[in-house]
């Protein structure tokens, strides 16, 4: 069985797609497990449907307002780069109205609606193809991954939703009891889930350089501050779960072939920029196109 794993990474998503394109499309794997985690989970249901143009043009067109209901932050662009700082009203109606995070997210979860259709949603549970997005359960501390096959349409879409909430900026969704948030919270790469789930191959796309090619810039305020501490503990998930899944692979002689990001795509990826993602997405084609051309002159049997 062969697995597709896409890590969590917000707008570096867009690299992911075009990678996963390149796989799908012109390497023509066929997958039986497609595991997601946050960005991740946004496009895995349409790649297991091979609807890529689809998800590439929803995917590189979508902006802050395609996400956030309430927008806890505004872009400020200083000597050509982007930084954010507080949006110190939105996070003022928020709290006002009893909210526990800074901004919402509830138009992501519209746009899922209107990405992925019911009809579509019924042809992957006729496939038997096994679709599950990561999420983080704040109040029994342990992540669950979510089946198409165990939910309904309305169900299934809110699960994605919920495994990109990137709390406390988005929102906090409290189902059966339970707080819920972002499944980059506990794991940003499932790959040990993918082979508990029986892959023996598993194509790992890792929305982070391979080796730390930067600093961090100083916080500009107590807003960067968090976001570049999140940052910093969700790398270190990261880099946590990929020894895991080395090592759980080499126990189940599973094969893992792993895509990293060649360069920084961007240090905040909360920031969606159509020009950008467009660019990443096609980078992201290039980048496995080159890397798969690389193996075969090594061993051409591959």
């Amino acid at each position: 069985m062969r697995a597709l794993v896409i890590s969590g990474g917000g707008s570096k998503g867009a690299f992911a797609g075009g990678v996963a394109q390149y796989l799908i499309q012109e390497l023509n794997h066929k997958y039986d497990i497609f595991l997601g985690t946050s960005t991740g989970s946004l496009l895995i249901s349409h790649l297991a449907l091979g609807k890529i143009e689809k998800i590439k043009e929803v995917y590189t067109s979508v902006n802050q307002d395609s996400i956030f209901s309430n927008c806890p932050f505004v872009i400020q662009k200083k000597h050509g780069v982007d930084n954010i700082a507080i949006n110190h009203w939105n996070v003022f109606k928020n709290f006002y109205h009893g909210s526990k995070t800074f901004g919402e997210s509830h138009n992501l979860l519209k746009l899922i609606k209107n990405t992925l259709t019911f009809d579509e949603f019924e042809v992957l549970k006729k496939s038997h193809k096994d679709i599950a997005a990561a999420v983080s359960n704040l109040s029994l501390n342990h992540v669950e991954y979510k089946s198409i096959n165990d939910f309904t349409y309305e169900e299934f879409c809110e699960w994605i939703w919920i495994s990109c909430n990137y709390t406390p900026f988005m929102s906090l969704v409290k189902k059966n009891g339970c707080e819920y948030a972002d499944g980059g919270l506990g794991t940003m790469v499932p790959i040990e889930e993918a082979i508990k789930r029986g892959a023996t191959e598993v194509d790992a796309i890792i929305l982070q350089t391979e080796i730390t090619h930067f600093n961090r810039m100083p916080s500009k305020n107590a807003f960067s501050l968090l976001t570049t501490m999140f940052s910093y503990m969700l790398d270190r998930i990261e880099q946590q779960n990929i020894r895991i899944g080395k090592y759980v692979a080499k126990h189940n002689n599973a094969i893992i072939n792993f895509y990293y990001t060649p360069t920084v795509l961007t240090t905040n990826s909360l920031i969606f920029n159509k020009e950008k993602m467009t660019a990443w997405w096609e980078s992201g084609y290039n980048f496995a196109k080159y890397k798969n051309t690389e193996l075969n002159q090594i061993d051409p049997e591959i």
